[in-house]
């Protein structure tokens, strides 16, 4: 068992009065635990100039050109003078991008804006329409925006054209597609010859809507959205591509597999000549990487295919390699059972494994001659950079400091800029050379938290309920934590796919939240279990068909190790999650209900077949072709099961989780005279937000402080 201590003791403040001689350690308010008042570790945003030569950083609304060599810091611009050109009173530096031309582009309210910071003069100026949504760039020249359910897109003068003219609200164009998955976050792809732009339109005729509550409204209001279940009918995608020049649209001629197929991954060639789509069938067991005609949307090839018996799921765009059109870097974690790189040729029709690691990678950027990735090689916990060098197949590791690693490559591929935490370490940003022979610290950051009584945090790892794998932990003990004495426990559970609750990070991925219960005399332990990511296919598939078995296994196993210490008193134990982890915490009060005192569940799914048909029949597939697992992980029969205190919070407003689940299990709880507690946030959606989580927190402290101490 790999265990690693960060304890924070409160007599080591007593050691700091030179600094701090007037303050006495404390515990964190409410409003700090959730909010993170005065508790930002200090950070030095980067952006790299699209040449490579500088970059450039934010300090106290200022930005600074850095020398490279150097390090000699030049005053680019600053928010008052932002403020003064444009007229603004814009009261925090916007996040900005450089363009080749020196031009500074950022968004200013209701604005998209490019000035010249050095000559302090406006370049561009465009005005959102009002009513617009999803604005954005498509060059200098242009940017695109939705209204309603249309697309449009306006020039330098403000003259609007519109894309797409439907006058059936069910025909969408623009926006995001399959509620986000396959790794969608938009619905325009501006082709590299910025003539063309191709965007999704979906046809929601045959989706089912459910209504949510809006109470603000003197009578109440049902707004409806589209919300297609698991096994029901679903929308249909299609792709247009419109040229700005002859303001024509054409359609790509996609006849794969049904209509409600999944378009995922838009790619465009660098010649702009031909699009790449990669089309994965309803059940998410078949795709095909196809090429496409730009001009008249004609199929023109297969390039490869993938298929898996429990799901495929195409999350990367192909990205071509410089200077040879003709070879494309692939993702993927079908072929070989982790997420690697393949280097692709469209000519011959080869596909070569790059990463030949047992370990799930990313891919970063790719220079000519190098290939950048970040790798979970060193640790499922940690994440690294390397180099891969094409020719000659070396790899190069460029984050020497243990951590997880978030790292900038510069445009020329010469530098990068690495931010980096671990468990002792609350940040630090470093500029380094890839050749690995320069390197120099920009900011070693403070602990915001060393005048708080913290307890210690653990990270270390448990086997797997099967014995296969080590499933990382963080514990968090009582700051006063005395050995000899028995405190109650609360497991706070995700456990869904595509999450990681516990990494190498500062204080471990701490949710403050957790300190918080753990000042007040609580054990808190989080664990990730089978069905998450980073650790590759066989790890995420272990769930599919049967949502929540393998995941509450592990959870047991980890606890029971737990429990196993003296200190840890069996007869208090208290489980808390959201969304998957509500699912999870009532998953395990009633599956369990001999190990469970107390639990509080936010959001939870309580039926899957009620769930999204993209990302629900990925892991259960549909009703009626996995019955069995449907019935053996809803929790509706499980109502009457249920023994210790159970509160349930949903926001009533919420399109992820309908209410239908909830409310449901409230209905079965009633029927079988069983009873729990339910506090909805009326005008919420999937999450609590801003202000009112200080109030969600308190009700699930109150709750485990009524019920479990």
């Amino acid at each position: 068992m790999k265990r690693i201590c960060y304890l924070f003791l409160a007599f080591m403040t007593m050691f700091q009065h030179t600094t701090h001689a007037h303050e006495q350690p404390r515990l964190l308010t409410m409003e700090e635990a959730v909010l993170g008042t005065g508790l930002a570790v200090d950070n030095l945003p980067c952006t790299w100039r699209p040449d490579g030569s500088a970059y450039t950083t934010v300090e106290k609304g200022v930005i600074y050109d850095i020398n490279l060599q150097t390090g000699e810091k030049r005053e680019l611009t600053t928010l008052e003078k932002i403020n003064a050109l444009l007229g603004t009173s814009l009261k925090r530096m916007p996040a900005y991008t450089l363009t080749g031309k020196g031009t500074m582009r950022f968004m200013a309210g209701r604005e998209l804006v490019g000035i010249d910071p050095v000559a302090d003069t406006i370049v561009h100026r465009y005005a959102i329409p009002e009513g617009a949504e999803n604005a954005r760039y498509a060059d200098e020249g242009r940017f695109l925006y939705t209204r309603g359910n249309n697309l449009y897109w306006s020039d330098r003068a403000g003259k609007e054209y519109a894309i797409t003219t439907e006058t059936d609200k069910n025909i969408v164009s623009g926006q995001s597609v399959s509620r986000n998955e396959f790794g969608i976050e938009g619905g325009v792809f501006p082709a590299p010859d910025k003539f063309q732009v191709a965007f999704y339109q979906k046809d929601e005729s045959h989706v089912s809507t459910f209504p949510l509550l809006d109470v603000n409204s003197r009578t109440g209001t049902l707004r409806e959205i589209k919300y297609p279940m698991a096994g029901m009918a679903s929308e249909q995608v299609r792709l247009g591509i419109y040229n700005y020049e002859t303001q024509q649209t054409v359609w790509v001629e996609v006849t794969d597999f049904t209509e409600d197929r999944y378009l995922t991954c838009i790619s465009w060639g660098p010649d702009s000549k031909h699009l790449y789509i990669q089309v994965l069938d309803r059940s998410q067991k078949q795709m095909h990487l196809n090429e496409y005609c730009a001009a008249d949307g004609r199929f023109v090839r297969t390039i490869l295919t993938e298929q898996n018996e429990k799901y495929v799921e195409p999350q990367y765009p192909m990205t071509f390699l410089k200077g040879d059109p003709d070879k494309f870097i692939y993702t993927t974690s079908n072929r070989d059972g982790w997420r690697n790189l393949y280097l692709c040729s469209l000519s011959a029709g080869t596909v070569e494994r790059l990463t030949k690691v047992d370990a799930d990678v990313e891919l970063l950027a790719e220079q000519g001659r190098y290939l950048y990735y970040t790798s979970a090689e060193v640790s499922p916990v940690e994440n690294h950079l390397f180099r891969l060098d094409l020719k000659k197949g070396k790899t190069l590791r460029l984050t020497p400091d243990a951590g997880w690693h978030t790292c900038q490559l510069s445009p020329d591929g010469r530098h990068l800029i690495d931010t980096y935490t671990s468990l002792n370490e609350p940040r630090v940003v470093r500029l380094a050379s890839t050749d690995g022979k320069f390197d120099r610290e920009l900011l070693r950051a403070s602990d915001p938290s060393e005048k708080l009584n913290f307890g210690s945090i653990e990270l270390g790892s448990v086997k797997s309920a099967d014995g296969k794998y080590d499933n990382y932990y963080r514990l968090i003990k009582p700051h006063d934590f005395d050995p000899a004495k028995k405190y109650p426990v609360i497991l706070y559970v995700y456990g869904g796919p595509h999450s990681q609750m516990v990494k190498n990070t500062f204080q471990a991925q701490l949710r403050r939240w957790e300190m918080y219960m753990a000042q007040r005399g609580y054990v808190v332990f989080v664990m990730d279990n089978r069905g998450t990511t980073n650790r590759g296919l066989e790890f995420e598939q272990a769930i599919h068909r049967q949502c929540g078995k393998c995941e509450m296994a592990d959870q047991i196993a980890g606890l029971e190790w737990l429990l196993a210490h003296p200190w840890c008193d069996r007869d208090r134990v208290g489980v808390h999650g959201w969304s998957y982890g509500g699912f999870m915490t009532i998953s395990l009060m009633t599956n369990y209900p001999e190990l469970f005192k107390v639990g509080v569940a936010g959001g939870p799914v309580i039926d899957w077949k009620w769930y999204e048909v993209m990302y629900g029949e990925r892991y259960m597939e549909t009703p009626e072709s996995n019955p069995e697992g449907y019935a053996a992980t809803s929790l509706i029969p499980m109502a009457e099961k249920l023994q210790g205190k159970l509160l349930i919070c949903q926001g009533a407003v919420d399109p992820t989780v309908v209410w239908q689940h909830s409310l449901s299990f409230v209905r079965a709880c009633v029927v079988a005279g069983v009873q729990l507690d339910y506090f909805p946030y009326p005008c919420h959606e999937h999450n609590v937000m801003g202000k009112d989580r200080v109030h969600l927190m308190q009700k699930v402290t109150d709750y485990f402080e009524d019920y479990l101490k």
